[in-house]
C-alpha cells in the first residue's frame, strides 16, 4: 500500500451526500449497485467503496482453488470493472482501521480519512481458533485467495515430498490430511482432497500411491453438516465414506503443530491440517464502540442499524441479524445480497425523500453442499434431496452466483472437463514452496 506523506480527507464533492461502503463482498456490492443513478430519481449521491483487495471474491468456491480444480481468477473479478459503468461510484484500495462516529469519519490505514453521511460496514469474517491462535501457523483457514493458494501449495507439496521420503512413518504423515470442522466448507474440502488423491493424480507418481492417502474430517459435534436436517447429514456421511474420507464425530482437537494433531488425547502424525471449524467477525464492533456477540458480530435491529446508530448499517457476515424464526441469519451469499439490496433501498429513500422500505425480513432460499463428484445435498425446507440431481443443482446455483460472463463460462467448462476426464488444470505449486513444507 502506498502511504501518503500527509493525510487528507477523501470525502465527497461539496454539497453531495456521501455513502461509504466498507467491503466489496456480496453485501457491499449489492448495496452499491442498488444505488445506481437510475435508482435515485435525480438525487445527488456519491458512493465510495473501500476494500483492501482490488477484487470481489466468490468465497464458496475457494476450496476448489485450494484443491487445484480452479484458478483464483476463475472465482474473482476486479471491483473497478464491476462498477465501471456506475458514474456515482468510486473504489479505494485501502484498509479501514477505525470509525469516528462523532465526526462521521472513517480512518484508513494509508493515513487518509473519509467523511460519510451514511456508512455501510460489510467487512466479513476471518477464521477463529477458539483461543488457540497459535494453531493458525499450522492449520490455515480458507477465507482469501492467499489462504487458498497456501493450502494448494501445502497439499500438492505433501504428495511431492512423500514421493521421495524413504521413512515409512514420515511418508504416512505426509499422506495424512486432516480437515477440522464438518460444516459445508469442511465437507466440501475433505471430499475435494479425496477426489484429488483418488482420481486426479493417480498414475502421476512412481513411488507412492496417492489413493492410499488418509483424509480425516473432524467434527466436535455429533454429526456432519449440523445446519442440515439429519437425513441429509447421514447421506453426506455415506457419500464421504464412499470417497474414502474418515469422518470422526465427537472429535475434540486439543493440539496442532507442524508434525501432528491431538484428537481426544490421541496424537495423530499429520503434516497437513486445514481449519474449517469457526469464524470471527472483523473489528467492526470495536470501531463502533458496541459490544459484539461471541463471534464478534455486531447486533443490529430490523433496519440493520446497531442500536442508537442510525447513520451506520452493518450487513453480511459482520452482522448478527435475527431471522423470523428467532435464529440468526446464516453467513451465506444470498443473505448478504438481501441485506445489501435492502440497505440500498433505505438509503435511496433517505436520499430522495421517498417512503422507507418495510423492516428487513430475511427469506431463506435453501442450503446446499457438495460432497464430491455427482454427490451433493440440498435442503429447501419442505423439499430436500441428495445425489446426482442435487449435485447438478449445486453446480448451476454456484455458476449463477459468480459475477461476470467469463467466470461463469470458464468455471462451467472446467467442471465439465473434470467430470469427463477427472483432470485438474490448476495443479501449480507457487510461492515460497519450502517455507510451508
Amino acid at each position: 500500500m502506498v502511504h501518503m506523506e500527509a493525510s487528507s480527507n477523501l470525502g465527497s464533492s461539496a454539497g453531495r451526500k456521501h455513502v461509504v461502503i466498507v467491503g466489496a463482498g456480496f453485501g457491499g456490492l449489492w448495496c452499491a449497485q442498488g444505488l445506481r443513478p437510475s435508482k435515485l430519481k435525480g438525487a445527488d449521491l456519491e458512493i465510495t467503496i473501500v476494500d483492501q483487495h482490488n477484487y470481489h471474491l466468490f468465497q464458496p468456491l475457494l476450496y476448489q482453488v485450494a484443491t487445484a480444480a480452479l484458478s483464483p481468477a476463475d472465482i474473482a473479478a476486479p471491483i473497478r470493472n464491476i462498477v465501471r459503468g456506475q458514474q456515482n461510484a468510486r473504489v479505494l484500495l485501502d484498509e479501514v482501521i477505525g470509525v469516528d462516529r462523532r465526526a462521521k469519519r472513517v480512518q484508513l490505514a494509508s493515513g487518509d480519512t473519509l467523511d460519510y453521511d451514511r456508512l455501510v460496514l460489510a467487512t466479513g469474517v476471518r477464521h477463529a481458533y477458539f483461543g488457540h491462535d497459535e494453531w493458525a501457523e499450522f492449520a490455515p483457514g480458507l477465507k482469501t485467495i492467499d489462504d487458498a493458494t497456501r493450502i494448494r501449495r501445502h497439499v500438492l507439496l505433501a504428495f511431492e515430498q512423500a514421493e521421495v521420503e524413504r521413512d515409512p512413518a514420515r511418508r504416512a504423515a505426509l499422506l495424512t490430511f486432516a480437515v477440522v470442522g464438518a460444516g459445508p466448507t469442511g465437507v466440501e474440502m475433505a471430499g475435494a482432497i479425496a477426489e484429488l488423491a483418488r482420481h486426479a493424480i493417480v498414475g502421476d507418481f512412481r513411488t507412492i500411491q496417492p489413493s492410499s492417502a488418509r483424509i480425516m474430517l473432524l467434527e466436535a459435534g455429533p454429526r456432519a453438516l449440523p445446519a442440515f436436517r439429519d437425513s441429509l447429514s447421514q447421506e453426506a456421511a455415506r457419500s464421504l465414506a464412499t470417497l474414502g474420507v474418515e469422518l470422526r464425530t465427537g472429535a475434540k482437537v486439543e493440539a496442532i503443530d507442524a508434525e501432528s494433531l491431538t484428537i481426544n488425547g490421541e496424537r495423530v502424525p499429520c503434516r497437513t491440517t486445514i481449519w474449517a471449524a469457526g469464524v470471527r467477525a472483523s473489528p467492526a464492533a470495536s470501531w463502533l464502540g458496541v459490544a459484539g456477540d461471541r463471534n464478534g458480530r455486531v447486533p443490529v435491529n430490523d433496519h440493520l442499524h446497531p442500536d442508537g446508530i442510525d447513520d451506520v448499517y452493518v450487513i453480511g457476515d459482520t452482522a448478527a441479524v435475527l431471522a423470523p424464526d428467532g435464529s440468526f441469519v446464516p453467513g451465506i451469499a444470498p443473505a448478504a445480497k438481501q441485506m445489501g439490496s435492502w440497505v440500498a433501498r433505505e438509503i435511496a429513500a433517505w436520499a430522495t425523500g421517498g417512503p422507507a422500505p418495510w423492516p428487513f425480513h430475511y427469506k431463506h432460499q435453501g442450503s446446499l453442499a457438495t460432497i464430491g463428484r455427482k454427490s451433493a445435498v440440498v435442503d429447501f425446507g419442505r423439499m430436500h434431496f441428495s445425489g446426482f440431481i442435487a449435485w447438478v443443482l449445486w453446480c448451476v446455483v454456484h455458476v449463477f452466483f459468480l459475477i461476470g460472463f467469463r467466470n461463469r463460462l470458464v468455471v462451467a467448462w472446467n467442471w465439465l472437463w473434470q467430470y469427463l476426464t477427472f483432470q485438474r488444470g490448476a495443479r501449480l505449486i507457487t510461492g515460497n514452496d519450502r517455507q510451508d513444507s
